[in-house]
């Protein structure tokens, strides 16, 4: 996957930021009985936003080198459209 590895600083960056996300999370949740509901629900939903972004960047770059490569055979890019839809059905359970 050579998108993965030009886009190596800005994909790791994201997920370095979505692992502060989860830390923080978890300094939430084990503060114990002060348990703010808002700033848990906001911070799962700040979690899941950068989730489907870092998603969104990766499938993208998938798509443009991959299934929409020129030179190659129809076999092969109905072998990676089947691959995405099969990631998506998994990631959209």
């Amino acid at each position: 996957m050579s998108h993965t590895v030009t886009g190596q600083k800005s994909l790791l960056a994201r997920v370095r930021r979505i692992k502060g996300q989860a830390e923080a999370l978890e300094r939430l949740i084990e503060a114990g009985q002060d348990l703010d509901c808002r700033g848990v629900l906001q911070q799962i939903a700040a979690i899941r936003g950068a989730v489907a972004g870092l998603m969104a960047e990766v499938l993208e770059g998938h798509l443009r080198e991959h299934v929409a490569a020129e030179g190659i055979t129809h076999e092969q890019r109905q072998d990676e459209v089947e691959e995405v839809v099969s990631v998506l059905r998994t990631y959209l359970k």
